[in-house]
């Protein structure tokens, strides 16, 4: 009696202090990220519980088959110790693809440690199948040749020595009408296929996605390619070439002369290439900017002359001799003849122009 009173004492002292100090909380929601062989462990974990303390993690991995044997449970192997990240890369820890492992991980304070969260792993049941590693389009007259590149494990090994019964699932249809009832589907094994009685000149796009039956498991597709098909060029296309051809050498030189002799119109009224002698320069463009005829300095003298009847004859002879004296005198002092322009000589008295008033009485 005492015995059994001595071990609840106990029992509730251990319960007690786990109370009190608190047991460290395992990783939670612990998943597998894959794609073809490459797996990464992921978990969450709130750090709520050792606020105060360095948190790492183990993760761990077994084949399926040991932990079947006592004596295989020490075999465990440790990929990831003491990591502050929440995920671990298995990709190269040796899980053989038609294998089945466990997988576990649990937190670690220097003080203490989580319980281990496990999971079951099958990676040629589980793994994700990813798309064609390259997909390569090209037109071949009429048809449509498309080039497909096996998806490739982390040691670039082809899937298509794994995955059983592997296949390939190509979409294409026309760029113009890319509605879901007109993409047409070709299912095929083949790493070259060859799309024909197509439309030409054309634009087709494309996309594959890996299959596998066995597992029915599918990939996402890849990037949508697009091109256009070729074909025999019509009759009226080849006119067509020709006539625009024809249009572009008989425009251009047209089109270049006109705007040559615009230039030449143009320059020839701004900057003309017939010049002024130079004596015309020096009178049109003197300093006083317009040419003068007469010095303004001149002084005009007249002669009244009064005629009489009797005398008319006489004195029209003797009026045509005063004039043509006043314009011999005029001519004599003339700078060039060719402008009418005169100048004065040095030291000379201003030039003096008579102008004859000639009254006629009574002339006839």
């Amino acid at each position: 009696m005492n015995a059994l009173c001595c071990f609840a004492l106990r029992f509730s002292l251990l319960i007690d202090v786990s109370l009190v100090l608190g047991d460290l909380l395992s990783p939670q929601n612990v998943t597998l990220e894959t794609l073809n062989t490459h797996y990464v462990l992921q978990w969450d974990w709130s750090q709520q519980t050792a606020v105060n303390s360095t948190v790492t993690f183990t993760a761990q991995s077994l084949a399926k088959y040991k932990a079947r044997k006592q004596a295989h449970k020490q075999d465990w192997q440790s990929v990831c110790v003491n990591v502050t990240e929440h995920r671990c890369d298995f990709s190269n820890a040796g899980l053989h693809y038609f294998g089945m492992f466990l997988l576990r991980v649990r937190a670690n304070t220097a003080q203490q440690s989580s319980r281990w969260v496990q999971i079951e792993f099958c990676p040629d049941k589980q793994a994700a199948l990813g798309p064609p590693s390259s997909v390569k389009l090209n037109s071949v007259k009429e048809d449509l040749e498309i080039i497909i590149s096996d998806p490739l494990s982390s040691t670039n090994q082809s899937m298509k020595e794994l995955s059983q019964k592997m296949y390939y699932l190509i979409q294409y249809w026309k760029k113009s009408d890319s509605s879901q009832e007109t993409k047409a589907v070709l299912k095929t094994e083949s790493n070259v296929v060859m799309l024909s009685n197509l439309d030409k000149w054309t634009e087709y796009c494309v996309r594959v996605q890996s299959c596998c039956a066995y597992y029915n498991k599918s990939s996402v597709f890849s990037d949508t390619l697009c091109t256009q098909t070729g074909g025999d060029t019509s009759y009226q296309k080849i006119f067509g070439y020709f006539l625009l051809s024809l249009l572009f050498f008989l425009v251009v030189p047209l089109l270049w002369f006109c705007l040559n002799k615009m230039y030449t119109f143009i320059k020839s009224i701004f900057c003309p290439s017939i010049q002024l002698p130079v004596y015309m320069q020096e009178l049109c463009f003197s300093d006083s900017d317009m040419p003068q005829l007469l010095d303004p300095k001149a002084e005009c003298v007249c002669e009244h002359l009064d005629l009489n009847s009797a005398e008319t004859q006489d004195t029209g002879a003797a009026v045509m001799d005063l004039l043509l004296s006043q314009d011999t005198v005029m001519h004599s002092r003339h700078g060039s003849g060719d402008s009418g322009v005169y100048s004065t000589e040095e030291d000379s008295c201003h030039t003096h122009i008579t102008c004859i008033d000639v009254q006629m009485e009574d002339l006839f």
